[in-house]
């Protein structure tokens, strides 16, 4: 019989821990009960563990226990950086008196941060304080100031810019009486801009620009001219122009809308319309003229009162009236513009082409009398 070694007996999977795995598994409770014990040492803290985690949050302050709070009374030096948020109007050398707050290790606002709620309080008496004044004060004052209060204008009509005609230059003699008009309407031009001041106005036309210019209620029956049909253009103007007394027609019931109208005709429709009163000395008026002897007989009168109110203006000489002259746009312009002034629908401008009433003496505002050899005296001159 060999001996042989005792076998060695097979390890059992129930086997007893080894004496390293019970030392490891002691330093790992002994670790993790550390922990615990520190975190719940801890507990009156301020340390905030999300802002230590947040690389953007505002570094917070913890308070040590054997940290020494600030003094209930600290006082806040002028040029030291402001720890609390002071309001401006306060002094330097105001007293801070903070509040407190409770600390709390759930609050995600570091304990610096509400201390803006202290409650200051200023050393500066209340005396030297400047009271603000109130509404009353300042109404008071502004009412007894020296300045003067200023009333708001009234609002004047707007009236467009007058069309710029290239057919008239600025240094044109009717330039500004035909500004005035087609700034208002009353005349108008042509589709290629243009005015033509030197163009002829007929009877139909002219009765269309007094439509425009005046707006008087007409005053008698409008006739039914044979020559003016109800579809002509001019219709509702010539109607509008014989019912208010400006214009008149011929025999047989005629009205002749196309022909031209002169110069004497613009002024006789012009005082007719406007119920001028008739001048007591025609003859002396009319002496201004140099051709007052070209003037018809029905119209003296009539001229002579239109020259007394202003209505005649003549280019380029004043004292040369042209009356038989076909009137052309720019001269029913200046004539028209006159009337409206006499109306005191327009602002009177100043022309050199506006003929002036003499000044009439009072012999020669005296009926003149035939002389002996049938003339008339006075400075009349016979017509």
């Amino acid at each position: 019989m060999t001996n042989r070694p005792p076998s060695e007996p097979e390890s059992s999977q129930r086997t007893a821990l080894g004496f390293d795995e019970f030392i490891a598994i002691l330093v790992a409770f002994t670790t993790i009960g550390a922990i615990l014990f520190w975190s719940l040492s801890r507990r009156d803290s301020s340390w905030n563990l999300n802002g230590l985690l947040s690389p953007s949050a505002t570094p917070s302050f913890s308070v040590q226990p054997n940290q020494v709070l600030p003094s209930p009374t600290p006082k806040v030096e002028p040029n030291a950086a402001p720890r609390f948020n002071v309001l401006p109007s306060s002094p330097p050398a105001a007293v801070v008196e903070p509040k407190t707050p409770p600390f709390s290790t759930n609050s995600a606002t570091p304990w610096p941060a509400v201390l803006p709620s202290a409650q200051v309080i200023p050393t500066q008496s209340p005396q030297l304080q400047t009271p603000v004044p109130s509404s009353a004060g300042i109404e008071s004052s502004i009412r007894s100031s020296a300045l003067p209060l200023v009333t708001p204008a009234k609002q004047k009509s707007i009236i467009p810019p007058p069309i710029a005609f290239n057919d008239v230059p600025n240094n044109f003699w009717g330039r500004r009486f035909i500004d005035v008009l087609s700034s208002r309407g009353i005349l108008k031009g042509f589709p290629d801009y243009s005015f033509r001041p030197n163009q002829p106005v007929n009877r139909a036309e002219f009765a269309a620009i007094l439509q425009k210019a005046f707006d008087q209620e007409p005053s008698k029956t409008a006739i039914a001219f044979q020559d003016v049909s109800e579809k002509f253009w001019a219709t509702p103007a010539i109607d509008q122009a014989i019912s208010a007394g400006f214009l008149k027609g011929y025999p047989k019931q005629s009205f002749k809308p196309q022909q031209n109208i002169s110069r004497v005709q613009v002024l006789v429709a012009l005082v007719s319309g406007l119920n001028l009163k008739a001048s007591t000395s025609p003859n002396q008026i009319l002496s201004v003229y140099k051709d007052a002897k070209d003037i018809p007989t029905y119209a003296i009168s009539k001229i002579a009162t239109a020259t007394a109110n202003g209505l005649v203006v003549n280019y380029p000489n004043p004292q040369i009236l042209n009356p038989n002259k076909v009137a052309s746009r720019a001269e029913v312009a200046a004539m028209i513009h006159q009337a409206l002034v006499k109306r005191g629908k327009l602002e009177p401008i100043r022309s050199q082409n506006i003929v002036r009433s003499p000044k009439i003496s009072p012999k020669l505002s005296q009926t003149p009398k035939p002389n002996s050899k049938g003339k008339l005296s006075a400075g009349g001159s016979s017509q």
